[in-house]
C-alpha cells in the first residue's frame, strides 16, 4: 500500500523518501488515532476458506481458476468491485496475507514473509490441482506474483501486475541495489514496527490514502485498511519488498506479463510508462498498459477500466 508508484518523473528523489519516513516517525509519536471502519461485507458467500501459515484463501464462483493477491497492508476486499462479475465464469481464489485485514499474523511474525507466501501459493495450486493458473497481484502482491512465476513457472499461466515493479527501491533511490538500500529499508521497518500496539495515527492513515488513491471514496477505504493491518507484518513485508530485485531474472521469464500502470495528466503518461518499460526491460513477454486518472489503487479509482483490463487479460 505504501508504494504509491506513479510520479511526475521516472523516479522519486531520496528527499521525498526521507520525508515519507519522517512522516511515519512523526505520526507514530502523535496521539491522534484513526477510527476503525466497519467491516466490509463479503462480495459473495465463500465456498471455502483455506487457512495456511502465511495466507488465507477464500474461494468463490465457478469456472476456470484465477488467483488474486492484494498488496501491502491490504485485505482481499481490495478486489470486491471486480469479484461479483468475475465469479460468474471463474473460480476465484482470494488471497489475504495473515496479519492484514485484522487477521492473526501466524507465521508472518518471522522473516521470510514473501517467500512464505510464495510457498503457500505453490501448495495451494498443486494441492488443488489447478495447473497453470492466471495470477493477478496488486503492489506487493504483484511482486509476489512475479516471485511465484520465477520459483514455479509451471504454476503461473500468465500474470497481471497491477502497479508493481520488479525492484521497488528504484523509486526511492534510482541507483539502488538490493544491498545498498538495506539501511533505508531497515529504517522503514523499524519505524513501521514502532506503530504496533498503538492507535493507528490519523495523520499517517490520511497521508497513505492521499499518496495511493485519487478519489475520496478510494482514499477512505485505503485509510481504513491501514488501521487494521498488523504493523509488525507490514514492517517486515516492506523491508523484504524493498530488498528484492527481480530485474536480473526477467530475461528468463517464460510467463507472459501484463503490467497496469496508473498515470495522471500532471504526472505525465509518457514519462510514467517509459519508467515502467525501463524497469521491465529484458522480460521477453511483457505488455505495459496505462490507466489514466488513477492512483496506485487502480481498481478503486478506475473500477470500470480495471475490470475491462482484467477481462481482456483473462480472455487472451
Amino acid at each position: 500500500m505504501m508504494h504509491a508508484l506513479c510520479f511526475a518523473a521516472s523516479r522519486v528523489s531520496t528527499t521525498r523518501w526521507l520525508a515519507m519516513a519522517v512522516a511515519i516517525a512523526a505520526a507514530s509519536a502523535s496521539g491522534h488515532s484513526h477510527g476503525m471502519a466497519a467491516p466490509v461485507a463479503p462480495v459473495a458467500a465463500a465456498e471455502t476458506l483455506m487457512q495456511m501459515e502465511h495466507v488465507s484463501v477464500q474461494v468463490v464462483g465457478r469456472g476456470s481458476p484465477v488467483i488474486l493477491i492484494p498488496g501491502l497492508s491490504s485485505p482481499r476486499a481490495t478486489w470486491d468491485g471486480a469479484v461479483p462479475e468475475l465469479a460468474k465464469n471463474h473460480r476465484v481464489y482470494l488471497v489475504q496475507v495473515n496479519g492484514f485485514g485484522g487477521d492473526d499474523p501466524r507465521g508472518n511474525l518471522q522473516p521470510g514473509i514473501l517467500d512464505g507466501i510464495v510457498g503457500d501459493l505453490h501448495t495451494l495450486i498443486t494441492g488443488a490441482k489447478l495447473g497453470a493458473v492466471p495470477v493477478v497481484g496488486h503492489s506487493m502482491g504483484g511482486l509476489v506474483a512475479l516471485m511465484l512465476a520465477k520459483a514455479h513457472p509451471e504454476d503461473v499461466k500468465k500474470a497481471l501486475i497491477v502497479d508493481a515493479l520488479p525492484f521497488i527501491s528504484t523509486i526511492f533511490v534510482p541507483a539502488a541495489t538490493a544491498e545498498s538500500i538495506k539501511p533505508q529499508a531497515e529504517m522503514m521497518r523499524a519505524q513501521m514496527a514502532g506503530l504496533y500496539g498503538k492507535p493507528f495515527p490519523e495523520q499517517l492513515a490520511q497521508m497513505l490514502a492521499q499518496q495511493n488513491a485519487l478519489k475520496p471514496a478510494s482514499r477512505e477505504k485505503v485509510a481504513a485498511w491501514s488501521t487494521k493491518a498488523d504493523m509488525r507484518v507490514s514492517a517486515q513485508a516492506i523491508y523484504e519488498d524493498m530488498i528484492t530485485d527481480l530485474r536480473p531474472d526477467l530475461p528468463r521469464f517464460a510467463t507472459p506479463i501484463t503490467v497496469l500502470v496508473p498515470w495522471t495528466a500532471a504526472r505525465g503518461e509518457a514519462a510514467t510508462l517509459g519508467f515502467y518499460r525501463s524497469q521491465y526491460a529484458g522480460a521477453p513477454k511483457i505488455t505495459i498498459q496505462g490507466v489514466g486518472d488513477s492512483g496506485h489503487f487502480i481498481m478503486l479509482d478506475q473500477p470500470d477500466a480495471f475490470e475491462r483490463a482484467l477481462a481482456t487479460f483473462l480472455a487472451a
